[in-house]
């Protein structure tokens, strides 16, 4: 391949320096393998700044809203550049973790029980909420802005008294709130390569220093640790792959993914969401499933320029 590669990273999103890593990650990778590459901070002037920069594919390197939402994958659609990643529809529907649910429950996948609240006008309507809240969930509960990324503004509430403090933590991200029954259990990840009937690499069991795999886990070295393969039955492995498989198809997702579970204690595997643009930096978890498939870094970042490529081509040299 010896297009003109851009990279889009950056944005304005609470993810803008996670997506830098991710975009430096990517640029290292490929100009190692000899491909000319232009990395683009996303600003408004962005199709000017892509023609300008006379790229013919792009790597979708970005995270969180207004990069991994659809909003850049219906720019570059408009003007007609294939690129990594999913589509504007499936890029949407992942992002918004209350739609990723709904469409799971409408066709009979597990996810934890959940419910979404809107912001009330007054601190007086934040207290009775968290009355709501607390009386339908009683017992230890997830807090989470739905359209957010890296566990940005979640809580694990374990008492009535925090869900006022969560309730005001997710509502700086905005109006509304994710709130699910938390599932004790083995977290783990399924990533996911390729187009149609996509490829399961290796699932990761996550482990925290900390007891939450939050923002800060996630980022930074030695607070995390990624099990290959996770400590669960062959059965429970083969569960979560043909979910992690029908929910990527479900969304209609393309070119890479990662799913997040739960397995419960008693062993039933539960979907939590589902990321189109997983996280590429040094600690993230794609990159070490793809290394323990023996995809390394350079490899995996060609492969889905060849993926992207695959669907322009199909799509009979029109981005859908």
């Amino acid at each position: 391949m010896s297009l003109r590669i851009g990279i889009l990273m950056g944005g304005r999103s609470a993810e803008r320096e996670v997506s830098l890593k991710s975009g430096r990650a990517v640029y290292d990778a490929l100009v190692a393998k000899g491909y000319e590459v232009k990395t683009i901070d996303i600003s408004a002037e962005l199709p000017a700044r892509i023609k300008e920069a006379r790229v013919e594919i792009v790597f979708v390197a970005l995270h969180g809203p207004l990069g991994e939402d659809g909003t850049i994958q219906g720019v570059l659609d408009l003007l007609n550049i294939p690129y990594t990643g999913s589509g504007v529809l499936a890029s949407a529907l992942a992002m918004d973790k209350v739609a990723t649910k709904r469409i799971l429950l409408s066709e009979g996948l597990p996810t934890p029980r959940f419910a979404e609240y809107r912001r009330p006008e007054d601190e007086e309507e934040i207290l009775e909420l968290a009355e709501t809240v607390w009386a339908e969930f009683a017992g230890t509960l997830v807090v989470k802005p739905p359209g957010q990324g890296s566990s940005l503004g979640m809580t694990i509430v374990r008492n009535q008294g925090e869900v006022v403090g969560a309730l005001r933590t997710v509502f700086q991200f905005g109006d509304r709130a994710l709130v699910e029954e938390f599932i004790p259990g083995i977290e783990v990840t399924v990533p996911l390569l390729g187009n149609r009937s996509p490829r399961v690499l290796p699932m990761i069991e996550i482990i925290s220093e900390t007891g939450l795999y939050d923002y800060q886990s996630k980022y930074t070295p030695g607070l995390s640790h990624h099990i290959i393969p996770p400590r669960i039955s062959d059965e429970a492995q083969a569960e979560i792959a043909r979910l992690a498989v029908r929910t990527f198809e479900l969304l209609g997702c393309r070119g890479l993914a990662r799913v997040d579970f739960i397995l419960s204690e008693d062993g039933r595997p539960y979907i939590l969401e589902l990321n189109t643009i997983p996280g590429l930096t040094p600690v993230s978890l794609f990159p070490d499933s793809a290394k323990a498939a023996g995809i390394d870094m350079s490899q995996l970042a060609e492969t889905l320029l060849v993926l992207a490529q695959e669907h322009y081509m199909e799509a009979g040299g029109f981005v859908d």
